[in-house]
């Protein structure tokens, strides 16, 4: 018996490697030393010192994610291509909360049996997250693990590496009582709770505004750094949170680094009718909330759609709507899983709100003020007013 036989198939990886290095040609520059395909990924460090030019200290920042089980959706819709910014943007989006500009990232790709045009197309969405944010997709790992994975399943993960000047990180310890708290929009789920989507969505191929549900569900994460980072070159910027894993409760009070300080937060609409919120939460979380408040534990109500109990796409989006207005067990559920429609939040002085607002818009990353910084007798905490 050989390697082939027993599962790995070594000419598949130089196939995916030459699709890797192709890919990752786009995003190289002056400071990459080497290619991919190498035992590790050289980065100049003449060319961060550069980086960090105009820097009194230059501090090095990090961070490390992974896709999750929204890999499950691509794999059943044979859509690969947006998932790797979804590894990316989960990387560089958590750096960018310390104020950090990322330099290079790394990806991991695991599988039961490689097939090199999938494992290249999940690449070549790390390289699309890689150009919009300006960095350096350095190199990475494709490891093939028969038995382990089932055949067709593909695990995602990465890191980067960004810098930032020691004086300018951005780490919650100006955050005063009275600042104003900035939501910026995401792009739908970006790439949490699809545990829980995948129990309460079964059908991917329901309407959805003339699309399968699945496809919305693919939109890939906002990368919010270079808006973010121009936005920090104008004003001050306090405290930034990435909305991810735990929502909103879980990610605000990180903003306050462990101080007795907590968010009062504005309730968003629900619906257009609705006055005097801040944002209207898009429709893919109203389904989902309908989702959660109807499906069951037992296998017979995970197999239920919409249409099973007589309601249309749309108009379970809808009901979910009502649900949401009106059930705050529900609410608190989903605002403790999803981003319910803001993926960053900025905390700022109030004088400072409406030139970033106006700032982000102009970007095409459109913004509101969803709260305000009070103390608390405890460290961390929200509410919603």
């Amino acid at each position: 018996m050989d390697y082939k036989q027993a599962g790995v198939n070594i000419e598949e990886g130089y196939r995916a490697v030459r699709h890797y290095r192709e890919l990752a040609a786009g995003t190289v520059n002056r400071a990459v030393l080497g290619g991919i395909g190498s035992f590790a990924g050289m980065f100049s460090l003449k060319e961060i010192i550069n980086a960090g030019r105009g820097m009194e200290d230059p501090v090095l920042v990090s961070g490390t994610d992974g896709v999750g089980t929204k890999l499950d959706i691509a794999f059943k819709l044979k859509k690969y291509d947006t998932v790797g910014i979804d590894c990316v943007a989960m990387c560089v989006n958590d750096i960018l909360c310390h104020g950090a500009r990322p330099l290079f990232f790394l990806d991991y790709l695991a599988c039961g049996k490689l097939d090199a045009g999938i494992a290249a197309a999940l690449v070549r969405g790390a390289v699309a997250g890689c150009r919009e944010t300006g960095s350096v997709l350095l190199g990475g790992e494709t490891a093939e693990m028969p038995g382990f994975y089932d055949e067709g399943i593909y695990d995602m993960a990465g890191f980067a590496v960004g810098i930032v000047d020691r004086k300018r990180i951005v780490d919650g310890s100006r955050i005063r009582p009275g600042d104003r708290l900035i939501g910026i929009a995401s792009s739908g789920v970006h790439s949490n709770g699809f545990s829980l989507i995948r129990k309460v969505l079964p059908d991917l191929h329901e309407d959805f505004g003339g699309m399968p549900i699945g496809m919305a569900l693919l939109e890939p994460t906002r990368l919010y750094v270079k808006p973010v980072l121009d936005l920090m070159e104008k004003v001050d910027i306090r405290g930034m949170a990435h909305i991810t894993g735990g929502g909103f409760y879980e990610n605000i009070p990180r903003l306050f680094g462990g101080r007795p300080l907590a968010a009062a937060l504005c309730h968003p609409r629900y619906k257009a009718a609705d006055s005097g919120r801040a944002w209207i939460v898009p429709p893919i979380f109203a389904r989902i909330a309908y989702g959660v408040k109807t499906t069951g534990g037992g296998a017979s109500d995970e197999d239920k759609t919409s249409e099973d109990r007589g309601l249309s796409g749309a108009e379970a989006q809808a009901a979910g709507m009502e649900l949401l207005g009106a059930d705050a067990e529900l609410r608190k559920l989903m605002f403790n899983t999803y981003n319910m429609g803001i993926g960053f939040v900025i905390a700022l002085a109030p004088e400072n709100v409406e030139e970033a607002v106006e700032r982000l818009d102009g970007r095409g990353f459109p913004a509101w003020e969803i709260g305000r910084v009070e103390e608390s007798p405890s460290a961390g905490g929200i509410y919603f007013e």
